[in-house]
């Protein structure tokens, strides 16, 4: 995982360790790494920030010990980091679900985002956690017009074990969703989580239409999927999602096999908004809760 983000920072860490800390020294370093996050998936707005901050605090360090020199510039890269991928609002999702059953309420999810990007699935995965952690789940599919997209929900919720509200294909998607809500609230059911249509952040008729379904039912999250192995495409789809829909999490799938890792460093920082899970493989139970410290201490390991 993310192994070709993990040796361009060990090379960079190796680099600034053996030169001099002066600006002509570290300015070229800087600028073939900057080249070396883009490579990787890393948005160049992203991977600019990363190089200016790491220049400014690293410029003129008097360090004499080599030892102490790698550690200093080490804690420098981790702090950077942790300021591209910290937002001000962090989620917590449990906490969120048990405030919402303490008033018997639903807490309602609403996931968007494009085909392949493993959007139900993710779901499945996610009604799998909060049901581990003892909160009863009914899923949604307004997804009306994909060929076999209810059959697909309706094959996850069978596994699980769990209810699913459908309506027929071509069916009024807001429609769908307000149902799984009433349904939720006569029934005592905590999470509702609501599957939509994949579309194109292009399709200005579709993003109207996903905007519609989230009016009706004024999710408390609304969660992008986005498949990590798309690199800086993932990035556009987060900026184009959250400016026509308002997007309040992210999902990134897909991230065991995700050799770059760019994706997850950009998606947090363009947005502002936080990674909620990571998906690291094919069962239910694969869905990790993400935590940016916990990642960049991987990445520099």
């Amino acid at each position: 995982m993310f192994e070709k983000l993990k040796s361009g920072f060990k090379g960079l860490v190796t680099k600034v360790t053996t030169a001099e800390l002066t600006a002509e020294n570290l300015s070229p370093i800087l600028s073939d790494f900057k080249m070396n996050l883009a490579e990787n998936d890393v948005a160049f707005p992203v991977a600019e920030r990363i190089c200016d901050e790491l220049e400014k605090r690293l410029v003129g360090v008097q360090v004499k010990r080599l030892e102490d020199r790698k550690k200093i510039v080490e804690e420098n890269l981790r702090q950077v980091l942790l300021e591209v991928m910290l937002t001000n609002n962090k989620i917590d999702l449990l906490k969120k679900v048990e405030e919402k059953r303490k008033k018997n309420e639903p807490f309602v999810l609403l996931f968007v985002g494009i085909n392949g990007t493993g959007k139900t699935t993710t779901i499945a995965k996610v009604a799998q956690f909060l049901w581990d952690k003892g909160y009863s789940v009914v899923l949604a599919c307004s997804d009306t017009y994909r060929a076999g997209s209810i059959e697909q929900l309706e094959e996850h919720a069978r596994r699980l074990g769990m209810r699913m509200i459908k309506h027929k294909y071509g069916a009024d998607p807001a429609a769908v969703a307000y149902d799984a809500i009433s349904h939720a609230k006569a029934q005592g059911i905590n999470v509702v989580l609501i599957d939509t249509a994949g579309r194109m952040q292009t399709n200005q008729n579709l993003m109207n239409e996903l905007a519609k379904v989230k009016r009706v039912v004024s999710p408390d999250l609304t969660v992008l999927t986005l498949d990590s192995l798309i690199g800086n495409d993932a990035v556009m789809q987060a900026e184009e999602f959250h400016k026509c829909i308002g997007v309040d999490a992210t999902i990134l799938t897909k991230v065991d096999a995700d050799v770059k890792g760019g994706s997850a460093l950009s998606v947090t920082y363009v947005t502002q908004k936080p990674i909620l899970f990571i998906g690291v493989g094919q069962t239910y139970k694969d869905l990790e809760l993400f935590n940016p410290e916990k990642f960049v201490n991987m990445i520099l390991r």
